[in-house]
This record gives structure tokens, C-alpha cells and sequence, in this order.
């Protein structure tokens, strides 16, 4: 048989190679910075133009490269970080693979200008698609200024990838602020469009911090420190009353490097416990320095995971420099040795039906104590209430999986004939609604309710584009993180439809004039951090278009502000709402809205022996 195996060429090889290394215009953002901070420089420019889509220029005053080195670094493997496998394990600079270059000038039109210091002069350099079009001298100051055009000009499947030029460019930023938090010695500028969006000065850690985040975090940040002979961890935490709602202000670093650890961060957020409010997220720059041969940063090709030889001791470390950082502000609260401890909790009691289709977990002090039947609603007709909760075998998870919309007669349904007409509906423990119904009894979950009715408010709102607002007595001004600023501005015209008005005040900080009419007025840059911080997470886990994501986020974080004691007439107010819903079983991401315990499970209960 002929041979069928063959050598990719050089060009082919490096697209696809650019496929893990450039994803986007953010990814050359940040292979550009951290090659110009391996050059020892001490001041980076970024200009970008069109969210990088169109330019991506990085200008270091760094130590240059030779003719030679200028055409070998777009060679594939072609780096000066290491050379051996030694080598390997004692990483201290930001680059090693050297993939980078050759990747970039795989998809992207490139020049660069490149003169090491004391040399009479420079090289120019112009690469496309892999190719070296132009190789000749120039002159140019010391140092190295490369020009990123038209990026995926010939790979135009990935350039249709590519999002909206402000959600482009919230991702250049969040890499822009990585890099200059890391190093806050050397002075960083951003300019998009030719407009100045940042200009930081070489500062110490905690002025680099105030540059990026805004003058309020002065007051905010407490010192943390720790020595050991394992590793140190210093930076700062914020303080617990000015935690946010939004995740985006959290960093760990290590050796210099940005990485993303679930694990680092439980560290943190367990230190935390019990000083913060309710979904709230406190803020924190962490470096960690340690022995590069105890990590392996080599795991992913964006180099922001990494392996820890020792783990456990990491964590403990962390977690033990961060309460040490709270005690000595006088954060931590004192231990309470007041409180009873000899009594412990009493074990739930598990019951199981005949066919073993329903199980149950009920606790003597939980209030409510009813879960629902491992049954879900399907679709019927409006002829009983009943058949609404026959049990089937498969259960919808999101509402995809709801073909159909439940109508108010089913309310009549339930109601008609029963004795439950004359009773009142009870709340228990603010959180769950109790009804009498023909075939037992109904719990209601009450966020859950609310949840549903307020999606579909907004929905309808966003659809008819007809929303009341309310005007603040007194306009709020208020400041957030850079990406969550430009996240908000790139929503304007869906939150203006909610009825929300903001103007732009500059920077970070907007101005907020109106909120939607339903609203209390109340806590408006925490509603708005929340708003954000749920538009984030739902973007992270749904395909969901802007209008569908925003309606959701509103949903869940104004149920989530409405867990009051009601009255009778509120809470017969939200049983009818709840059932004038298209879909009044479930939340929009597929969580039960209300469960039937029938009359055959509560005697089961109470059943003796």
C-alpha cells in the first residue's frame, strides 16, 4: 500500500500550534507583555485598536535583540529561557516553550523593530503567515517595538470567533492588569484607540493596586506577610466590610506568576469565614514565592495552572497568613467560649415508600421538613391537579425541557372543593409557603416562586421595551472593577431597558440616575454588583443571548433580596402570580418551584413501627 504519512510544513504546523496559544486578541496581549518583562524592561507600552482586532503594538525599552535572534525568534522552539532539561525545573522567567512568536506570525500580520543597547543600529522585520517578507536595518531606539496586524487574517473561521470589540477588550484588560500587578516596579501604559486608558508609574505593590482599582481601595487593604522556610506569601487582603459582590478582584500569584487555583482560593475564602455577608467575595493581591523545582507550571499552554509538590502545606501556609493578616488588623473576631457545646444535632430520619420512589430527610428542628417526591410535573391538561404530579421517570433539568405552559385554572383546580379554601397559607421560617390542596399539601419555595415570576416580568419587559423607571433623590456614583465597568457599558443599552439609566463619569466610575420602578432604592452598587457578578456566572456555564442572560441574573438576585416575613394577603398574592406564569413549576435554570406531599406520604410518616 502507498504511504500515507507526511510531513506538515512549517506554516501549517504553526497554525495549528496557534490554535492552544492565541485564542484571541487577549492572548497576544499577553505573550507580548511578559516577552518584553523577560527582556528586562523597565517601561511597556500597549496600544490596541479596535479591541486588537485591527493593532496590537507593544514598545519596551528592554535589552533588544541582535539581527540574528530577531529572525530566530519566530522560529518554532526557538527560545533563551532554557537549555536543558535541568533547565526545565528552575523556571524563573515568564516565557520557556518558545511558541509564542512562531504562533502569532502564523495568523497575524507582524513587524518588529528591534536594537540591543549600545548598538549603532536596529532590524526590521516584517512576518506574514510564517513567512519573512522583509529582514533590514533601521534605525530605532534601544529596545523592541512589534506591531500585531489584522490577527487571523488568514485563518478567517477564527477570526469569526472572535466576540464584540468590548468583550475583546475586557478580556486585553483583565491580562493588562495581571501583568502590572505583578510587576509593579516597571511603569505600564494602555492606550485603546488613542484614547489613554492607563498610565501607571514604576510604585510600590499597594500604589500599583490604587492605579488600577481607584483611590477607595486605600482604606481597604491590610497587609499580609508570612516567612517560612517552605515559601512566603505577601501582598494584601481587603478588609471584610468592603467585600463585593462580584468575584473579578481576586489574584494569586506565583513566583511572579498569574494563576488560576480553586483550591488557593477556598484557602482565602475559609480564612474569611464568618467575617463576610452573604455572597460576597473579598478582594486580594497574594504572591507566593517558593523554589521552582517544587512547582510544574508546565501543565497547560496558557501557563496559568500549576502543580504543587506539596500542596496540603501550601494551603495551610495561605490559609495561616491571611488569619494572621486579620487578627493583627483587628479583623478577626475573639473566640466565644460562652456557647453551649454539649448538645449535638439530632439525626435526620430517612423513610422510604413502598415502591421506593420517594425518600425523605426530615430533621425535628428543620422547619418545613417536607422534601419533594423523586417525581417531576409533565405536561397535561387543565382536567385536575392531580395529574399535574404523577410521577414520571425522567426529570427536565432546565427549561428546555418544559414544552408546555401550566394556566390559572389550574389554581381553581386545587382549590375548588377543599377545605383549604378557608384556611390561611403559612410561611415557615421566611423561606417556604405551606397550602392545603385536595391531595395533601403543596410547599412552596418561596425564592424559587419569586425567582420564576420576576424572569418573566423581565422578559416581557425586555421584549416590549416598555419599562418605568425611578429616579434617584440623590444620583449614585459608583466605581467598579475595569472589566466589570466595560461590562456594564457594553450592556447599556439592555440595562437602560430594564430601566436602569447610568451615565459614564470616566474611568471606572459611573453615575447612576434611575433603577426599575419595582425596585427599593435601596444598596444600588451592591444590586448592580450583584446583577453583574450573576450576568458573569451564567456566561460562563449557558449559551445564552444578552437579553436572556440579563433577564435571568435580575431574577435571582431580586428573589434573593425578598426573603421577608409576608402577610396573608402577600403571600396569596404570590400563589397567583406564580401560577399566572407560563411555566410555574420551575426557575429558568430548571430548579423546582413548588413539590405535593400527598396524604398517602404523611401518613407514611406517622406510621408506627
Amino acid at each position: 500500500m502507498p504511504d500515507i504519512i507526511n510531513l506538515l510544513p512549517d506554516y501549517l504546523a504553526n497554525q495549528i500550534a496557534a490554535g492552544e496559544v492565541v485564542q484571541r486578541p487577549a492572548s497576544v496581549v499577553k505573550e507580548l507583555l511578559e516577552n518584553a518583562i523577560d527582556a528586562k524592561a523597565t517601561n511597556v507600552q500597549l496600544i490596541v485598536k479596535e479591541a486588537g482586532k485591527q493593532l496590537i503594538q507593544v514598545v519596551d525599552n528592554g535589552i533588544g535583540m541582535s539581527e540574528t535572534d530577531a529572525r530566530m525568534c519566530f522560529e518554532r522552539h526557538a527560545t533563551s529561557k532554557i537549555r536543558s532539561t535541568e533547565d526545565l525545573f528552575r523556571i524563573r522567567t515568564m516565557g520557556f516553550r518558545g511558541e509564542a512568536m512562531a504562533s502569532i506570525g502564523a495568523v497575524a500580520q507582524v513587524e518588529m523593530k528591534t536594537k540591543p543597547h549600545g548598538a549603532d543600529a536596529g532590524t526590521r522585520l516584517i512576518v506574514e503567515g510564517s513567512a519573512v517578507v522583509t529582514q533590514e536595518p533601521v534605525v530605532s531606539p534601544s529596545g523592541t517595538n512589534i506591531c500585531v496586524k489584522n490577527l487571523f487574517y488568514n485563518v478567517p473561521a477564527r477570526r469569526n470567533f472572535l466576540k464584540t470589540n468590548a468583550v475583546e477588550m475586557r478580556h486585553i484588560l483583565d491580562e493588562f492588569q495581571r501583568v502590572a500587578l505583578a510587576y509593579p516596579e516597571i511603569a505600564f501604559s494602555l492606550y485603546h484607540n488613542d484614547v489613554e486608558v492607563f498610565h501607571l508609574p514604576s510604585a510600590k505593590l499597594s500604589q500599583r493596586i490604587i492605579g488600577i482599582f481607584g483611590s477607595n481601595y486605600k482604606e481597604q487593604m491590610a497587609l499580609c506577610d508570612e516567612e517560612t522556610p517552605f515559601l512566603s506569601v505577601r501582598g494584601y487582603i481587603g478588609k471584610p466590610e468592603f467585600a463585593r459582590k462580584t468575584r473579578g478582584e481576586q489574584f494569586f500569584f506565583v513566583n511572579n506568576r498569574f494563576i488560576k487555583s480553586g483550591y488557593l482560593n477556598h484557602a482565602v475564602m475559609t480564612a474569611f469565614e464568618g467575617l463576610l455577608p452573604k455572597e460576597s467575595y473579598p478582594f486580594y493581591v497574594l504572591f507566593i514565592d517558593i523554589e521552582p523545582d517544587k512547582i510544574d507550571i508546565n501543565v497547560h499552554p496558557t501557563k496559568t495552572e500549576i502543580k504543587f509538590d506539596d500542596e496540603k502545606t501550601v494551603y495551610a501556609i495561605v490559609h495561616s497568613a491571611v488569619r494572621k493578616s486579620l487578627g493583627a488588623h483587628n479583623i478577626a473576631p475573639s473566640l466565644d467560649f460562652e456557647g453551649d457545646v454539649n448538645f449535638a444535632p439530632l439525626q435526620p430520619i430517612r423513610i422510604q415508600n413502598n415502591e421506593g420512589a420517594f425518600e425523605q430527610e426530615r430533621s425535628t428542628f428543620a422547619s418545613g421538613g417536607f422534601s419533594a417526591p423523586s417525581s417531576a410535573p409533565k405536561r397535561v391538561s387543565s382536567a385536575g391537579w392531580e395529574q399535574l404530579y404523577e410521577p414520571i421517570r425522567n426529570q427536565p433539568t432546565g427549561e428546555e425541557r418544559i414544552s408546555s405552559s401550566v394556566s390559572t385554572s389550574f389554581l381553581d383546580d386545587a382549590f375548588a372543593d377543599s377545605p383549604a379554601t378557608s384556611n390561611k397559607t403559612l410561611q415557615v421560617h421566611q423561606k417556604y409557603l405551606l397550602v392545603q390542596v385536595k391531595s395533601g399539601i403543596m410547599v412552596i419555595d418561596q425564592h424559587a416562586a419569586q425567582e420564576r415570576i420576576l424572569y418573566e416580568k423581565y422578559v416581557a419587559s425586555l421584549q416590549k421595551k416598555a419599562v418605568i423607571s425611578q429616579a434617584l433623590l440623590f444620583p449614585q456614583t459608583i466605581d467598579l472593577s475595569p472589566t466589570d465597568a466595560a461590562l456594564v457599558k457594553e450592556l447599556k443599552a439592555e440595562f437602560l431597558e430594564l430601566g436602569f439609566q447610568f451615565e459614564d463619569f470616566g474611568g471606572n466610575t459611573i453615575i447612576l440616575n434611575a433603577i426599575p420602578a419595582d425596585v427599593q432604592a435601596a444598596n444600588e452598587k451592591e444590586l448592580l454588583e450583584e446583577l453583574v457578578e450573576q450576568y458573569k456566572n451564567n456566561m460562563a456555564t449557558l449559551k445564552l443571548d444578552r437579553r436572556e442572560n440579563l433577564a435571568r441574573a435580575m431574577a435571582k438576585r431580586l428573589a434573593s433580596r425578598l426573603q421577608t416575613r409576608m402577610s396573608e394577603l402577600e403571600m396569596n398574592s404570590l400563589v397567583d402570580k406564580l401560577f399566572a406564569c407560563q411555566v410555574p413549576n420551575y426557575t429558568p435554570a430548571g430548579q423546582k418551584t413548588l413539590v405535593i406531599m400527598e396524604l398517602n406520604q404523611l401518613h407514611e410518616l406517622f406510621q408506627k413501627g
